[in-house]
């Protein structure tokens, strides 16, 4: 079974999904360009990788709503996906009198309290890139169903090994950015059939571990049939092993998730599968027009579950991604977290 790629600029067309549908107002900028005068409402960003690049194009969907809305935002939380230095920014954020918090939930336990603290005082909680337990009150949750992509990720993997060794990479096992993508991966896997035994291993947080893990991994098994990644990082070291070593041509196949520069570019020359894109701009732009949206209509207009989806990008369709300059897939000229 074979899947087409999804071509993004024909789907919108054939939903009628562009620009105008977001409802955007006339002026992009000031607070009385949105029917009426406002205060300028400041919204707290609780990020679990505050300087992980798959985030620039998220901080560019902030940037963007906050000028078309006439809001400002922060944006903290921890580097290295640390949940205690994530609350505590979350409580600063609560103590200063944010009129909204969007932070990415990536613990099934720890956010509980300080939301529920958030909402008692009034201020709105949405969770984005990551969603928790049932305990946590957030009021909405914008992102990728992970676990969903987590089996289409293993259909996928399905399709291309036949039987044999596969390895599938993962930053920070346990955390719900991604390990719901683990967990429907292996169900997926298993549900095929197929004689195809999948090992999970962690690779850290930081770009340079994961490359070195993942090509620490090859070097011990160099009978694997496939490498598959849940976080950009490693999806990007993935791609950077497969190059150096001309995996491909040697019947290894390969993909991940995520937009990086390198990623794309490996996939056009050839060297990996597929990525996916789950649309990081939307993360950041949505849950400031929600927040917004909140305050304006004062309570009328109340936040809701947003999925950001998936569409798989294959050598069929990666060249929008590479010949376009954008701010929508954080490939602007002027990256404010350079990958080396």
């Amino acid at each position: 079974m074979t899947h087409e790629p999804i071509d993004r600029r024909g789907l919108l067309r054939s939903l009628g999904v562009g620009a105008a549908a977001l409802a955007l107002p006339a002026s992009a900028g000031a607070a009385t360009g949105f029917l009426e005068p406002h205060p300028r409402w400041r919204f707290a960003f609780i990020n679990h990788a505050t300087t992980n690049p798959f985030f620039v194009p998220t901080r560019y969907g902030i940037q963007d709503a906050c000028r078309h809305y006439g809001t400002t935002y922060t944006w903290t939380g921890s580097r290295r996906s640390d949940a205690g230095e994530m609350v505590r920014a979350m409580r600063r954020a609560i103590d200063g009198g944010a009129a909204g918090i969007a932070v990415s939930v990536i613990d099934r336990r720890a956010f509980n309290k300080p939301t529920a603290e958030a909402l008692s005082r009034g201020i709105p909680v949405v969770s984005y890139n990551a969603d928790g337990g049932v305990g946590n009150r957030r009021l909405a949750y914008i992102g990728q169903d992970l676990y969903q992509s987590g089996l289409k990720f293993g259909a996928r993997i399905a399709e291309l090994v036949q039987d044999g060794e596969v390895f599938l990479f993962i930053a920070t096992p346990g955390q719900l950015n991604i390990q719901p993508r683990i967990d429907g991966a292996l169900d997926a896997i298993k549900d095929s059939g197929k004689p195809i035994r999948a090992t999970v291993v962690p690779t850290g947080p930081g770009v340079a571990e994961e490359r070195a893990r993942i090509e620490a991994t090859y070097l011990g098994h160099k009978k694997l049939r496939g490498m598959f990644a849940v976080d950009g990082g490693s999806t990007q070291g993935v791609a950077d092993v497969m190059r150096k070593h001309r995996l491909h041509g040697r019947g290894v196949r390969a993909g991940g998730y995520d937009l990086l520069p390198r990623t794309l570019r490996s996939i056009a020359d050839g060297h990996l599968d597929f990525t996916i894109d789950q649309q990081p701009y939307l993360q950041g732009f949505v849950p400031v027009f929600q927040l917004f949206m909140l305050e304006y209509s004062s309570g009328l207009v109340a936040p809701s579950d947003t999925n950001t989806g998936l569409l798989f990008v294959t050598r069929a369709n990666v060249r929008p991604y590479l010949t376009t300059t954008t701010r929508y897939e954080g490939s602007s000229a002027i990256p404010e977290y350079p990958v080396t």
